[in-house]
């Protein structure tokens, strides 16, 4: 029994100054200026980041290439949406039972612009 508790007190001895080490060192790099703080604390999926952060300050200056490639295919994913979609929720509203249309379903239409 008195090795065993000889033993734990060595291992929490052992744990603690490895602790105590790190912390010491995490502070003299703090010091050092090692340490550059985040743009924000908030995270960007957060969707009240919106309202306590200023996204643009922590973006990267070269923005992201497919962004644009986005920008540029909205216009046809809209298009796609009236031509194709629109119309399929359309026709399944009328006959909700042989395609399953639910209430769900004509919640979410009736929520688009």
């Amino acid at each position: 029994m008195r090795t065993t508790a000889w033993a734990v007190g060595m291992l929490f001895l052992v744990t603690a100054a490895g602790c105590a080490e790190n912390r010491q060192q995490q502070a003299l790099a703090d010091a050092e200026g090692g340490y550059t703080a985040p743009a924000s604390i908030y995270s960007v999926m957060d969707p009240t980041s919106l309202v306590y952060t200023d996204v643009a300050a922590g973006a990267a200056p070269s923005d992201n290439p497919w962004r644009w490639t986005g920008f540029a295919l909205h216009p046809a994913g809209v298009a796609l949406d009236y031509a194709i979609n629109r119309p399929i929720y359309s026709l399944t509203s009328r006959l909700p039972y042989l395609f399953g249309y639910t209430s769900e379903d004509a919640m979410l239409d009736a929520q688009r612009r």
